[in-house]
């Protein structure tokens, strides 16, 4: 089946978005005008509105009648839209990855199972990841062998205190036979632990978000298993859901 293409109102939110999140725009910092959008990106007004709808129901703009759209201020957590594995990608844009353990191989029996694995060993590492200078996830990494063979010699995960703006499944599809197609995802509320609240700053037993994804490629065959424990207080996780066509 192929993919539909993306709708011009969701590729100019995209780009929009990511101009925030760069900070390209600063806090309350006025937005071109409708008609300034559509020429550049040579769209219409309408399709311009309808991706400054999408912003401000996200909390990115506000708009403001008879004097434009803005950025809205935020209060230094880092905020991201997710609905595709290309947005998990899209992860390297603005935040960086600190490695505190890096890509080894070892024996773990509970991430092999959950990886679907016939061999007991596999590949780990964990970072946190920042956003200008604060840690706001703290991430823990199993890779089957075959993948974690591949990525062993990286610069990006071969040394305890390296820094780059890389993210794991980019490395795994830039450097697999196959890409990745698909995550599986759950999110549940945990107790930060001892280890987890000093790498996150935060005090121990605060509140966390857990999220575990699983990504698989396009065999359906899982590639990385990933535990993140989320700082809310630094992080604010949202997913639009729209309803099928069919």
């Amino acid at each position: 089946m192929t993919a539909r293409p993306e709708a011009a109102y969701a590729r100019l939110s995209r780009a929009l978005r990511e101009d925030i999140l760069r900070g390209r725009y600063d806090g309350d910092t006025r937005l071109p005008t409708e008609a300034e959008l559509a020429a550049k990106h040579k769209v219409s007004r309408q399709t311009v509105r309808r991706a400054f709808h999408d912003l401000v129901s996200e909390g990115l703009v506000r708009r403001i009648p008879g004097r434009g759209t803005y950025v809205a201020k935020r209060s230094g957590e880092y905020l991201r839209q997710f609905g595709s594995v290309e947005d998990l990608l899209a992860l390297s844009e603005d935040t960086e990855l600190v490695v505190l353990s890096p890509l080894r191989r070892l024996v773990d029996v509970e991430a092999a199972g959950r990886l679907r694995l016939s061999t007991d060993a596999v590949y780990r590492t964990s970072f946190r990841r920042v956003h200008q200078d604060e840690p706001f996830c703290l991430t823990t990494v199993w890779l089957p062998p075959d993948i974690g063979e591949r990525l062993a010699d990286l610069p990006e995960l071969r040394e305890t205190g390296a820094v780059s703006d890389a993210t794991v499944i980019g490395l795994i599809d830039k450097h697999a036979t196959r890409p990745i197609a698909e995550a599986e995802q759950s999110i549940t509320a945990v107790a930060a632990s001892d280890t987890v609240s000093e790498q996150l700053g935060c005090s121990p037993n605060e509140p966390l978000l857990r999220v575990d994804r699983m990504y698989l490629d396009t065999e359906g065959v899982p590639v990385e298993l990933a535990v993140s424990y989320f700082h809310p207080e630094h992080y604010s996780y949202r997913v639009r859901l729209r309803r099928s066509s069919a």
